[in-house]
């Protein structure tokens, strides 16, 4: 008699949203963690890393993320993909907020089992908890620079465009009317995504591109001492900027796509990688 497999219903999906968000900000919110305070504790220029060893953390933990989550929720681990998919790809309306909730407890999770870790490097590399590492766990524009001259509104057109670059290419990996990578490398694809988004739209305002991953983290620093925390450099209000931007973005990147690239695509399945499309059937023998 073969077992009966039960769905994992929306509890298992929120389960492992949750699961792989967490796993995601540990990871993400850890390295910047070790370079900006850590860093700073060891060698005033830099120490422990720099922006090549964050970038490369993010993707390899939206990888990971992905791989714990994939089987149960589709990994989506981050609000943005998942407002783009219900748009575009048929994910159910319904199960958007919910979806929503889990990546946000997720996200906030992780970044307290963060602060907590390095509670000591953190007090005594900034004992204000301030702006200085405020970065560690929610992004600022010019990344917290007095300098840059990047402010919200420069901000919000970095956040756009960088999801609405993500979205765009998550969505061309894992069409299977497109050429989706194979032999189950798709999570390693996205979390490749995001190095290469991270190395080349990190400057204007720390390429968040996910609200969970921004705002979590930012309410996980707030309760534990940082009191500016829904504020930028300047003191304006900023929160909403890694928020409003992404989901904007998204929609943005997944019109892009459908446009340009999506309704060209055949209605079919193509021809399995590494085989020559046929014109014509090949005789029978």
């Amino acid at each position: 008699m073969a077992t009966r497999v039960r769905g994992s219903g929306l509890i298992g999906e929120m389960a492992a949203e949750f699961a792989g968000t967490m796993i995601l900000i540990l990871i993400g919110v850890g390295v910047v963690a070790q370079v900006v305070a850590g860093g700073a504790l060891t060698d005033p220029k830099g120490g422990l890393g720099g922006h090549d060893s964050i970038a490369w953390a993010w993707g390899l933990g939206v990888t990971l993320g992905v791989y714990v989550a994939a089987r149960l929720s589709g990994a989506h681990l981050n609000p943005a993909v998942t407002l783009t998919l219900a748009a575009f790809r048929g994910f159910p309306m319904k199960k958007i907020l919910p979806y929503w909730v889990a990546q946000f407890l997720g996200a906030f999770v992780a970044a307290l089992i963060v602060r907590w870790n390095y509670t000591e490097i953190l007090g005594h590399a900034d004992p204000g908890h301030t702006i200085k590492t405020q970065t560690v766990f929610s992004t600022l524009p010019g990344n917290g620079s007095l300098t840059a001259g990047i402010h919200e509104w420069g901000a919000f057109r970095d956040q756009v465009i960088g999801t609405a670059i993500l979205l765009m290419l998550v969505l061309a990996v894992t069409d299977v009317l497109n050429t989706p990578p194979g032999a189950n490398l798709g999570a390693f694809i996205v979390g490749l995504i995001v190095v290469a988004i991270g190395m080349a739209y990190g400057a204007d305002a720390g390429y968040a591109i996910n609200p969970a991953r921004d705002l979590g983290p930012r309410l996980a620093s707030y309760i534990t001492g940082y009191g500016t925390a829904w504020r930028d450099q300047w003191g304006n209000l900023y929160w909403w900027v890694p928020i409003v931007g992404p989901l904007i973005g998204g929609l943005v990147g997944g019109t892009v796509y459908k446009v340009f690239v999506g309704r060209f695509l055949p209605t079919a399945e193509p021809e399995p990688a590494g085989r020559v499309p046929r014109s014509k059937p090949e005789p029978e023998v």
